[in-house]
Parts: structure tokens; sequence; C-alpha cells
């Protein structure tokens, strides 16, 4: 008896894609979407990574051009009304609403600096919304991917006592093959939920850095404006 048990455990093919193809219906529709998700979180983090190096960059190399001692004037001419890197749409917002700030006599409206203010305001909003866009989607990934999985393997928990049940047989070669289809839905929703968990958290530090870069730079140009209004 053991011989045949043996003989048969050994049969049974417990490779992924086996586990897979013998899982039922719900289960298998949890193991698709846990590996929807997962792949979608790697796009995010990959694309994120990449973006946030990006703008890291473009902010490291307008701000060595901003404290250069080049006229503002220029350095906006340069750039134009909307250039490509976030910092210098930043500067370009303020610059812009400065030039609209001044009447033909070449006198400044009043008000001039808050409005300035508030257009880098909105510039530095409009760019945080970009920097944060998909972030939720890691953070609902990381928060719900487990519980998915746990459905998953409960679910198949309960069609493997089920198929003991009708072939009334505890022997391991029956019991088996069910629990461990029941928890690859488990091991797919942590493979989704730790890697989402992990970069968000890394992600959104960084972001905040970023976007605290931003909004100190705004605070400076404001205050280098304000200057030249007082004087």
């Amino acid at each position: 008896m053991e011989t045949e048990t043996l003989a048969l455990a050994q049969e049974i093919d417990f490779s992924m894609w086996a586990l897979f193809a013998r899982a039922t219906l719900t289960v298998k529709l949890v193991m698709f979407v846990l590996i929807i998700a997962s792949v979608w979180s790697w796009g995010i983090i990959i694309d994120k990574l990449i973006s946030y190096r990006t703008a890291r960059r473009e902010a490291a190399r307008f701000d060595k051009a901003f404290w250069s001692g080049e006229p503002l004037d220029e350095l906006y001419e340069q750039l134009g009304p909307e250039p490509s890197g976030r910092a210098e749409r930043i500067f370009a917002s303020g610059m812009t609403e400065w030039r609209r700030s001044h009447r033909e006599d070449g006198g400044l409206i009043a008000n001039a600096q808050s409005r300035i203010d508030r257009s880098m305001d909105v510039a530095i909003q409009k760019e945080s919304e970009v920097l944060l866009k998909g972030l939720p989607v890691l953070a609902t990934v990381g928060s719900t991917a487990p519980f998915v999985g746990l459905f998953g393997t409960v679910f198949g928990i309960m069609n493997a006592f089920i198929e003991i049940a009708q072939q009334q047989n505890t022997s391991l070669v029956v019991v088996a093959p069910g629990i461990a289809e029941a928890l690859l839905a488990t091991g797919l929703g942590l493979m989704a939920a730790i890697p989402a968990v992990v970069f968000y958290n890394k992600l959104s530090a960084d972001s905040d850095r970023i976007l605290g870069g931003y909004e100190a730079f705004a605070d400076e140009f404001s205050t280098i404006l304000s200057r030249q209004l007082d004087s």
C-alpha cells in the first residue's frame, strides 16, 4: 500500500503550471487577478523609479542654472513659457505671472506677489499629481492582495475537503494536490503584496523629497521677486 501511494504521489505534477491548471475556476480567477495585480504593480514601480530619477536630475540641472548668476529674464527666454523639466515649469509659471503683472508704464499691478505665489503653487500641485499618480494602486495591492490570496486558499482547501469526503480517502495523495493548489493562491498574494508595500513606502518618501525641493525653490524664487518688488 505504501509503495502504491508513493508511486501515485510521484506521478502527480506539482509544478506551478500544473497546480494552476488543476485548480477550480474560482481559484484560477483569484490567481489570475493576483498575477495581473503583480504585473501592474511592477509596471508602476519601474515607471516611477525612472521618472523620479529623471526628476532629480532635471531639478539638479535647473538648480545649477538658476544659481549660476545668469539674469532670470535671460534664463526664462532660454527655457520658454512651457519647458520640459518639472522644476523649470514651476519657474516658468512664476516668471510668466511676473511679466503679466507689469503695466504698460513699467509699474506693477496690485497684489502681484500673491498671484505669482499662487501660480507657482498651482504648478507644484500639477507636478504633484503626476508624481503621485499610480502610488494609490500600489497601496491598494499591498493591502488587499494577501486577503485575495487568502480567499483563494480558503476556497481551494474547502474544495480539497469536499474531494476527500467524496472519495472517502484521507491519504496524502488525495489531500496534497488540493492543498498545494490552495496555498499557491496565498503565495501569489504575498508575491504581489510585498513588493507593492515596500516600493510604495520608498516611492512615497522619494516623492515627498522631490516635492519638498520644488516647494523650497518656489519659496526662494518668491523671496527674490519680493525683493525686486520692494525695490
